[in-house]
């Protein structure tokens, strides 16, 4: 069903549920709400994120209450040095036939087999176990053995990074960042926030997250995101701070002294669709420039290459999309 062939009001009624989705999430995460929006974001546009946060900030609790909401199977592994490309996506193992004797190999899936996964410090693990899981990202299919497996859909990784040890870690390739839709950096809860989480989970009583809707009636919202207007004047706003990340001709004195490589196309896709999905969110049918400026950082803040320079001056990449938000504002 799509929003051409379903009725306005059974549309309307599909994203009101997704505001009883970040409230139950709510009964399980204290604060975190522009976290939470962006999460869903990514899942409504069918892209993946990578959070970076410090230990104990609730990431794993956050992806398994969103499973639990949306009544989707959840997985987790932690990644580590001497895990094994198997150890993600399965491997065969030599069964008997106890009525007839004959032996044969049959394909046991591993837990990328699932809807929702969470890829924990997934800059832990060598990159030959970091490609076999970006590849089903991709494709959404896992090969084996000459034989292509379908990953069952919806599919959303979550996958995390410590920002603080890097000791004995394989940071992701700049192509291999590229492919996460989005790059969330999660902050320390408020001193209102951090007490309220004392009382939650110090008492007798588990938070239960209720069922808001399944995997079906996400895909139909995954349908619909790509129904939402974007005009073109908003469309060529997009396409024009992509491009002035890159340090050519064109590109401001910040952007040449401070960036090695700008954003891909890639990012502008990804702009286009995460602005859409919050625009839907927000119960709207036409993207706004106040979408597309709440998520310029976290669609691009992974897909730049800062030089020396900026390192040497503490520049982020944030600084570096602000900067071009302020000299290309919007139409």
């Amino acid at each position: 069903m799509t929003a051409n062939t379903a009725t306005e009001s059974d549309i309307q009624r599909e994203v009101q549920a997704l505001g009883e989705l970040r409230d139950a999430i709510g009964q399980a995460i204290v604060g975190q709400g522009d976290v939470v929006e962006q999460l869903l974001i990514g899942l409504l546009s069918g892209g993946h994120c990578l959070l970076e946060g410090v230990p104990g900030l609730g990431k794993t609790l956050l992806v398994r209450s969103l499973g639990q909401a949306l009544a989707l199977e959840f997985r987790r592994i932690q990644f580590t040095p001497d895990l094994m490309p198997s150890d993600i996506i399965g491997t065969e193992i030599l069964e008997e036939d106890h009525g007839t004797g004959r032996r044969m190999f049959k394909f046991q899936k591993g837990p990328v087999f699932t809807n929702l996964l969470l890829a924990d410090e997934l800059n832990r693990t060598p990159p030959k176990t970091q490609a076999a899981l970006l590849e089903a990202m991709q494709e959404h299919t896992v090969s084996y053995g000459g034989t292509t497996y379908p990953l069952p859909a919806p599919f959303f990784v979550l996958a995390t990074q410590n920002p603080l040890e890097q000791a004995g870690t394989y940071p992701l390739p700049e192509a291999q960042l590229d492919r996460f839709l989005l790059h969330i950096r999660v902050p320390y809860p408020t001193e209102a926030e951090e007490q309220a989480i004392l009382a939650l989970t110090t008492g007798s009583k588990s938070a239960e997250v209720p069922r808001v809707m399944g995997g079906e009636a996400l895909l139909r919202l995954q349908t619909h995101v790509r129904d939402v207007h974007v005009g073109d004047a908003l469309l060529a706003w997009i396409n024009r701070l992509v491009r002035s990340t890159r340090p050519g001709e064109a590109a401001s004195d910040e952007v040449r002294n401070w960036v090695r490589w700008g954003a891909g196309p890639r990012a502008g896709q990804s702009l286009v669709l995460a602005a859409k999905a919050r625009a839907l969110m927000h119960g709207r049918f036409a993207a706004t420039r106040e979408d597309v400026a709440a998520l310029a950082a976290p669609v691009m803040r992974h897909r730049l290459l800062l030089s020396f320079a900026a390192e040497a001056e503490r520049i982020s990449t944030d600084d570096v999309i602000a900067q071009v938000l302020r000299q290309h504002p919007a139409p």
